[in-house]
């Protein structure tokens, strides 16, 4: 019995300093906060994932510019793959409680996430938001008609 305790106490710490060296090896993250990526031209859509054609964007943006004077919401689009801006997309835009920030990213099970400002929620449930990712961000309707569908679909939905 004696015997077994000196073993254990060294695999233990054996366990722990390779769980201890993983850890301290791994890369830091460095797109938590990343402005380097943002565009110096504002504008409504930042597709670091090239999830849009040119006419697209420029459509889109053009919608989403009339939107926002019509009704005093702001819709903005931030498509990533391996790259983000992250938190910096917030200041760039000046996201506020009348924002919708809709998240394209395929690296999920569902290309879409929305982040809603608090003043929309009396208008729009929090029902309708998950019913919104579920219907054009989840994989079928992706594979069937494209990221950019997805995302066009899903905005033209917001809007009425």
């Amino acid at each position: 019995m004696s015997q077994f305790f000196p073993r254990r106490f060294l695999v233990s710490a054996a366990a722990f300093f390779l769980a201890l060296s993983v850890w301290t090896i791994a890369p830091v993250a460095h797109a938590f906060n990343n402005p380097d990526l943002l565009p110096e031209i504002q504008t409504p859509i930042i597709d670091l994932a090239k999830a849009l054609t040119d006419i697209e964007e420029e459509d889109l943006a053009k919608s989403l510019y009339a939107f926002e004077a019509e009704t005093g919401w702001k819709l903005r689009v931030l498509t990533q793959y391996d790259r983000t801006p992250g938190l910096a997309v917030k200041s760039y835009w000046g996201l506020d409680k009348k924002s919708v920030l809709l998240v394209a990213d395929p690296r999920g099970g569902n290309l879409l996430n929305f982040n809603v400002g608090d003043a929309l929620y009396p208008l729009l449930p929090r029902t309708f938001w998950v019913e919104l990712q579920t219907r054009y961000g989840n994989q079928f309707f992706v594979r069937e008609n494209g990221e950019d569908r997805s995302i066009i679909e899903s905005l033209e939905s917001i809007q009425g």
